[in-house]
């Protein structure tokens, strides 16, 4: 079972420290002393995202109640739980039932899981709406059982960011990984920096984003020496990676949380983000933890050229820490007015330690009636679902200087709207046009008695519909569709009040037979058995043959394998290698492999030699023996005489 960070004993922060903090007006913010200029974590609010919670038969490779339940093997129930309050699920369309006892609502007591797509788009379209700009997607030592589960919410993460426009960035957590220093080294090689080539992956000063989370901790499980520690921080900064770290609160001092002789580990990260998780829990030890600590950690990365990113959390729901959201703005207040480089919430999705800002039951009718939990109204203030979403992206507009600094709460626990009456049906449906992987639809405008925020657009099969998209506009390309199949279409509008309107007319549209000259693969996620250095997967389908992705070296066989969205048809594949003389001709036994679900392989072609010379283009084409329906694609490569790896430039994929 996984280690929670992250709750340490509460500790009392240091006495007498309580400056004069009890304005209330509003001031200008200070301008920031920063080392960076404004990027994807400087300027910006980072959420932490855990991304850990999976449930049986949810098609996870853990295939357990993943940080649900303390006995992972059995549904969570009032005896078997690893949470501390509930979650809103009303925006999931998958959910799965509990041993609990049905909400206070009379609705079944069903939970998320963190493994499905739509779960993951879920959060990002929530941080999307909320002007979250960046997520840290916690990343716990990988090499056991957790890694595949690990690896694969690592691509769901940035499919989702990629979606709506979000940035991510890999955040290790060293809690209790035993042969760290080595093996964390391996993993980013082999397998995270492959995710560097997404558009979305969070760069400052140019420079991809990693963060290390536990380096100096005064406890057992974080037992690296400071000379270990060091290694790893250089180590990344070699590779070209702007490196955070998350440290102990003390890290400034080197006592309490902190073991001594950690300062030139803690000055050696380009950014610094101390964890406040258990030192905190009202206004006053918010205001203490600003004199004690902000200010002077402030001028000390001021010092020393280092950006500053602390750490702002909503509080713990069960011990009653939130106010209906004033203990978290007060942080804003105290964190924008210190000058601080960025924000980093902890936590987005931590309903183990009841620090999460995703949304949460509201009240009792929305949660489980023997579990005992409270809910967001637990102080008596009526709370949205949303409502630590919403003080959230406040926080970031204070942060950005979109609004005044000031220490009065803006945002409403409630939207003061009382509006129940849902959007008319968008009208006019129509189908404008279709490939053999998307369909574009336009509809006429809808209208509400306040105002009309957006549309969803529905995927409909029988009685069910699933969402493909969300738009301000009223039209929208659905993609990732495919070819020679009919889809069904709706769509529906939005308001502020989160109503929803009747279904628009329903269009049914076959998308286009698999084009022989239409490169099926360009730009779709990939994913690899190993790659080396920074040569990953997402090379290959780049567009560009000047980048290739190559395997480990000296570890046949290996493989390679582009996700083509949806069963397509597939006849051809085209492999190029970069065209340069530098690159003399090679044979590589390369044997082709189909699959729909992503898990069991079929065999499409026989090992056979691949031969490619630069004086011809350096390409090999592959041709199946009949037209394939398949949506993950796959080579393995055995052999290759030029090098001792798989190395492909281009893996191009066409229909009939």
């Amino acid at each position: 079972m996984g280690v929670t960070r992250r709750v340490f004993l509460r500790a009392a922060v240091a006495a007498g420290a309580v400056g004069t903090v009890g304005a209330t007006g509003t001031d200008l913010a200070p301008a920031a002393s920063a080392a960076s200029a404004p990027g994807d974590v400087v300027g910006k609010i980072t959420v932490g995202y855990q991304g850990w919670f999976a449930c049986a038969g949810d098609g996870a490779p853990i295939n357990d109640w993943w940080h649900w339940s303390q006995d992972w093997g059995r549904p969570p129930s009032p005896t078997n739980t690893n949470i501390k309050c509930w979650p809103d699920t009303r925006d999931y369309t998958s959910t799965y039932q509990t041993s609990y006892a049905a909400l206070g609502n009379g609705r079944p007591a069903r939970l998320f899981s963190s493994y499905d797509q739509q779960t993951v788009d879920t959060h990002f379209l929530w941080m999307q709406q909320n002007g979250i700009d960046t997520a840290a997607l916690q990343r716990f030592d990988p090499t056991g059982g957790e890694g595949p589960t690990r690896d694969a919410m690592a691509t769901k993460v940035r499919s989702a960011a990629e979606a709506y426009g979000r940035k991510f960035y890999i955040m290790y957590d060293v809690s209790n990984w035993t042969n760290m220093q080595s093996e964390i080294k391996t993993d980013w090689t082999n397998k995270m920096s492959a995710h560097t080539a997404s558009s979305a992956y969070a760069r400052q000063n140019g420079k991809p984003v990693v963060c290390i989370w536990g380096f100096g901790f005064n406890d057992p499980n974080h037992p690296f020496t400071a000379a270990a520690c060091l290694d790893v921080v250089n180590w990344f900064k070699g590779q070209g990676c702007y490196v955070i770290g998350g440290v102990p609160r003390e890290w400034r001092t080197g006592t309490g949380g902190s073991q001594s002789g950690f300062s030139g580990v803690y000055h050696a990260f380009n950014m610094i983000s101390p964890w406040m998780v258990g030192a905190i829990g009202n206004v006053a030890e918010a205001d203490n933890a600003y004199t004690t600590y902000t200010v002077p950690d402030q001028a000390d990365c001021n010092a020393n050229g280092i950006d500053f990113q602390p750490c702002v959390l909503p509080g713990d729901v069960s011990a009653r820490q939130r106010a209906h959201g004033d203990f978290m703005w007060r942080q804003f207040y105290n964190m924008v007015r210190a000058g601080v480089q960025g924000i980093y919430i902890s936590m987005f999705d931590e309903y183990n330690e009841g620090n999460q800002i995703a949304k949460t039951a509201e009240t009792q009718a929305w949660v489980p009636t023997d579990s005992g939990f409270l809910a967001l109204d637990e102080d008596g203030t009526a709370c949205s679902a949303d409502y630590y979403l919403r003080l959230t992206g406040d926080g970031g507009r204070m942060l950005k200087g979109q609004i005044a600094l000031t220490a009065t709460r803006p945002t409403q626990p409630v939207l003061p709207t009382g509006d129940t009456t849902p959007p008319a049906a968008p009208g006019g449906l129509t189908v404008t046009g279709h490939t053999g992987g998307s369909v574009s639809l336009a509809w006429n405008a809808s209208t509400d008695n306040v105002g009309v925020t957006g549309y969803r657009i529905l995927r409909v099969s029988g009685s069910t519909s699933t969402q493909a998209g969300t738009t301000g506009a009223t039209s929208f390309t659905v993609t990732g569709l495919a070819a020679s199949t009919a889809y069904t279409f709706a769509v529906v509008a939005l308001d502020a009040a989160g109503n929803v309107s009747q279904p628009s007319n329903q269009v049914t549209v076959t998308t286009e037979p698999p084009s022989g000259t239409t490169n099926l693969a360009l730009r779709r996620p990939t994913s690899e058995s190993s790659h080396t250095q920074v040569y990953g997967s997402s090379n290959a389908t780049d567009g560009d043959t000047g980048t290739y992705w190559e395997s480990a070296n000296n570890a046949f066989p290996q493989w390679i394998q582009v996700d083509l969205g949806a069963g397509t048809g597939v006849k051809r594949i085209v492999l190029a290698l970069p065209p340069s003389a530098a690159w003399a001709t090679r044979t590589q036994t390369i044997s082709i492999q189909g699959s729909t679900d992503g898990g069991t392989f079929t065999q499409l072609l026989a090992p056979a030699g691949c031969t490619f010379d630069p004086a011809t283009g350096n390409t090999a084409t592959l041709t199946l023996p009949a037209t394939a329906t398949t949506r993950y694609l796959r080579l393995t490569f055995t052999a290759n005489n030029g090098w001792p790896a798989g190395q492909v430039s281009e893996f191009q994929v066409f229909g009939a």
